[in-house]
């Protein structure tokens, strides 16, 4: 019998699936074993209807949103008519399990009630290590996806309760520090296990039909709250381009073109023009380039609307197979990551453009993954796996948020002190840069800096891919773009050298390596910036009094205080000298 529709039922189950989602990643936070995971929180859980549909997504990074769905299919074709309750799969693979790349590895667990299969529990979490011929399996300078580490493909790691032994073997073998990937591959199975029951308790509250035709139901609902919305903005295209400085073989700038196109209740997201698939790592899978859009879309929209499959129904996205947002195996794709940053960054340019008055201006993103590895005296291995992210771009409506990641990543701070205690170096340097945030009417945020001294060991891999040394974060509406990236290395009292965007390189003891992150770019003219809001900014120490008086035209004298004349008098001299033609971004 076909349950009947009741909307308070329907909106008191979209808020027990949320929330069950929550509690899986809570379960992963207090139970993986690095830092990667459980205090960056590199990681995201999830609840999935049987048809491998997302019903609910877990506080953590919105740029995994997208990816279940796809992942999911593979196990469902691969384990069709013989999904067993105790079962629990796995897959990393981006050609044939539909991941994202080596690190992140996938975990579906079955959720059965009385022999019915309501969906599964999901989650994926990034290993710190995977294998491969660079520890981290985070490296830009691999050229075949064989070279990146374990491949697996859509197998069960538990078969009906039974833990696979053989294939937890071979994780252990093939990885440079088993006990922690072991313990995060069971933090994440753990987290299932707690969606599993969860969901369990509500078909005991509600019955199995009921909950698997109101999941059906909130698909339903989100997809005409989707395209309502997008009925309510006006039809267009508009097109952004972003790039990449290179992909550390050859100096050739990669372009990612975002065309958004809106056509009554739907939205097309093109990146046909794209640049080729590269010969380095950066080359990001096409499922990992659809969760970047629905990511970034999915912030343009309502806060209250559910985040889950009947959202994507609305939104078709477009890349060319071969292209370095859809490559084709067996490309490598370790540092995909990277890419991602930069297509969510095109996104959201062409989303400005289509909605001026709700989109920030360009920020600085993940671009910088720092790996610092090699062994102890005792021949035991360590790494250092750390994406650092720096700031948001100016708002239309207000400042930013310096030292906040980005809202399609959500990532965490990895606290010094953590650092300190479980790795062979010293953090010498973590604050702002300043002058480093696009000057507008409302500032991009300032850039961060954080240096790392080798001390407990000899030497040991520094391998970095990082970005924006040649092409800035965007300001928008007039507003300037935020300061360049930049790498040093120098050795203490030595002179000090900048390394390019993409390296890798023996780390000597005693050395200092730099990672200068980019500044966020502005939105509106800077000449229209609060005078006090500027003032504001010398005293914390944002910006400079050359700065202010550079690029705010805003005088402060040497007691700090602003002098009216004279900044209404440069502010003039500024206005009536600038040229007409406008600003990249603009």
């Amino acid at each position: 019998m076909t349950p009947s529709r009741d909307p308070i039922r329907l909106e008191l189950l979209k808020n027990a699936f949320a929330a069950i989602s929550d509690e899986m990643a809570a379960t992963v936070v207090r139970t993986a074993r690095s830092y990667v995971i459980k205090e960056a929180m590199d990681f995201s859980t999830g609840l999935i209807d049987a048809q491998g549909q997302l019903i609910s997504q877990g506080l953590c990074l919105p740029m995994h949103m997208g990816s279940f769905p796809p992942t999911v299919q593979t196990v469902l074709e691969r384990f069709a008519g013989d999904i067993q309750e105790g079962d629990v799969y796995i897959t990393n693979d981006p050609y044939t399990g539909g991941g994202t790349h080596l690190p992140d590895i996938y975990v579906f667990k079955p959720i059965h009630h009385e022999g019915t299969l309501l969906g599964f529990a999901a989650a994926i979490g990034h290993q710190t290590d995977i294998g491969g011929r660079v520890a981290g399996g985070n490296a830009c300078d691999n050229t075949e996806i064989f070279q990146e580490g374990l491949r697996i493909p859509p197998v069960r790691l538990f078969d009906r309760g039974m833990l696979d032994e053989d294939l937890m073997a071979i994780l252990r073998l093939n990885v440079r520090l088993p006990d922690k990937v072991h313990g995060d591959v069971m933090a994440t199975v753990s987290a299932c296990t707690r969606g599993e029951r969860a969901m369990q308790a509500l078909a005991r509250q509600y019955g199995a039909d009921v909950l698997r035709e109101e999941m059906s139901h909130l698909l339903d609902y989100t997809e005409r709250m989707t395209r309502a919305a997008f009925e309510a903005l006006n039809d267009g295209e508009w097109e952004f381009d972003d790039y990449l400085d290179d992909d550390g073989f050859s100096e050739d700038p990669i372009r990612i073109r975002c065309r958004v196109q809106k056509t009554g209740g739907a939205l097309k997201v093109d990146f046909s023009g794209s640049s080729p698939q590269v010969r380095g790592s950066i080359n990001l899978p096409f499922s990992m380039t659809q969760s970047c859009t629905y990511a970034c879309v999915r912030c343009i929209m309502d806060a209250g609307l559910p985040t889950n499959s009947g959202f994507m129904r609305a939104i078709e996205v477009v890349a060319t197979p071969g292209s370095v947002v859809h490559p084709t195996t067996p490309a490598p794709v370790a540092a995909r990551g990277l890419t991602a940053m930069r297509t969510t960054e095109a996104i959201w340019g062409a989303l400005a453009r289509m909605l001026p008055s709700k989109v920030f201006a360009c920020g600085a993103q993940g671009d910088f993954g720092v790996t610092i590895a090699g062994y102890d005296s005792n021949r035991e291995p360590f790494v250092l796996l750390e994406f650092l992210f720096g700031t948001w771009g100016g708002r239309p409506g207000k400042d930013t948020n310096d030292g906040l990641s980005s809202l399609a990543v959500n990532y965490s701070n990895s606290p010094v002190e953590v650092v300190e205690g479980e790795q062979p170096l010293r953090i010498e340097a973590y604050g702002f840069r300043t002058d480093s945030g696009g000057p507008g009417k409302h500032r991009g945020g300032v850039g961060m800096v954080r240096s790392y001294r080798l001390t407990g060991v000899p030497d040991a891999v520094l391998q970095v891919r990082s970005d924006r040394q040649r092409f800035q974060p965007y300001g928008l509406q007039g507003g300037h773009g935020g300061a360049f990236a930049a790498n040093y290395l120098s050795m203490e009292g030595g002179e000090r050298s900048q390394l390019p965007g993409k390296f890798m390189r023996t780390f000597v003891r005693g050395e200092l390596y730099e990672a200068v992150l980019a500044g966020g770019g502005g939105w509106g003219d800077p000449l229209e910036r609060d005078p006090h809001a500027v003032c504001e900014d010398v005293v914390d120490g944002k910006v400079s009094r050359e700065a202010a008086l550079r690029d705010y035209g805003v005088c402060i004298d040497a007691a700090g205080q602003i002098e009216p004349d004279a900044t209404l008098a440069r502010r003039r001299f500024m206005r009536d000298s600038r040229l007409p033609a406008g600003r990249p971004g603009d």
